[in-house]
């Protein structure tokens, strides 16, 4: 018997990209309100409990709308965690307002990073999977706890502010392909889903390229699913403005692509304090992830008109055309004035202009 009858799962939706995805679930959660409410401390919502989620294409992660083409963000969330990071001023940089859950003023204590590359100060769980994987391709060994049993223990000793809302990343390699099978305790659907897919099926990809293996189908398993209320104009808005052409991001180069990160994590850095990266030995698809960064970097309210001037002589050189769209978004944004004003994360205003994010969904409590 099928999981959704015996009743495991309430709702199983797949689609070929992310847009085609959130479609089906943004139009379900909306026909849904008023008949399975909740309340939780961020304000009214509506819930679906116990979801499967797939995306038979994870390279199509990004979405072709104006409203939820929120690349910058999720390349520099992604970055974060890739840099094993939880210092608030890395994420702040490209998250206005993510200080707000921070117990500290300075760490955020459910970071991903350090739980994939540093747990416990000694282990790196994303390389214990590709050794798993190398030693035995059928494994069903090869997970990766983020959310621990230490964590609950700790909130109640003195309340978090920011749980993580991934409790396991598991991969299996079936017919030559990397499956990847995420496992959440709670998804802001609006906010954090578009986000979360984009960070996992970038890792999955990783660990694909290492493993010498092909990318397989993403599934993406929810207790709660669940879209505010605040959010039901911005969902309705998003199923009315209608989708581009469906274009993937380009695959990434075939080998061990750890180097690269490596180099690329370098080059982030160098970006965010200003000054020129390198592109030596970069095969070109890094080299668009760097140029992509500098587009931010130089599209920031902070930036002067000559630093938004250059955003279209690195256009110019990028290799892949698929950024375009979100490349003129930018430009678009900085070409109108900046009003004052306090940056809120997650406010529905902001969000377009600021592509913000919670890669927690760290309010979800």
């Amino acid at each position: 018997m099928h999981l959704i009858e015996q009743g495991v799962f309430t709702m199983y939706l797949t689609a070929e990209t992310l847009d085609d995805l959130l479609l089906k679930v943004y139009r379900r959660l909306l026909r849904k309100r008023g008949s399975s409410d909740i309340t939780p401390t961020k304000g009214p919502a509506t819930e679906f409990n116990g979801v499967l989620l797939q995306i038979k294409n994870p390279r199509a992660r990004l979405s072709r709308t104006e409203r939820k083409s929120t690349l910058f963000s999720c390349l520099g969330e992604f970055l974060w965690y890739l840099a094993g990071s939880d210092k608030v001023d890395f994420i702040e940089y490209y998250i206005r307002g993510y200080e707000k859950y921070s117990d500290d003023g300075k760490t955020i204590y459910g970071a991903y990073g350090p739980r994939l590359f540093n747990l416990n100060n000694t282990v790196n769980q994303v390389q214990n999977v590709i050794e798993t994987l190398r030693v035995n391709a059928s494994s069903r060994r090869a997970v990766i706890q983020l959310f621990r049993g230490e964590d609950l223990a700790a909130n109640l000793e003195s309340r978090r502010e920011d749980l993580p809302c991934t409790c396991t990343l598991q991969f299996t390699v079936r017919n030559h392909q990397l499956h990847m099978m995420v496992m959440m305790r709670s998804n802001d659907a609006f906010l954090g889903l578009p986000h979360d897919v984009f960070a996992f099926t970038m890792l999955q990809e990783l660990i694909a390229r290492s493993l010498g293996v092909e990318l397989g189908p993403y599934k993406h398993a929810v207790a709660s699913l669940h879209m505010y209320t605040k959010h039901t104009k911005a969902m309705q808005d998003y199923l009315q403005e209608g989708i581009q052409e469906r274009v993937p991001m380009p695959p990434m180069p075939l080998g061990d692509p750890w180097s690269a990160v490596e180099k690329l994590l370098r080059a982030e850095r160098t970006i965010r304090r200003g000054r020129q990266p390198s592109f030596a030995n970069l095969d070109p698809y890094w080299s668009d992830l760097v140029r992509l960064l500098q587009v931010f970097r130089n599209s920031r309210d902070s930036a002067r008109g000559e630093q938004r001037k250059k955003i279209n002589e690195i256009k110019k050189q990028m290799n892949s055309s698929v950024y375009d769209a979100h490349i003129a978004k930018r430009q678009r944004r900085i070409s109108k004035p900046v009003l004052p004003a306090e940056p809120l994360l997650f406010d529905p205003e902001e969000l377009d202009a600021q592509q913000p994010t919670s890669s927690d969904d760290a309010n979800d409590r």
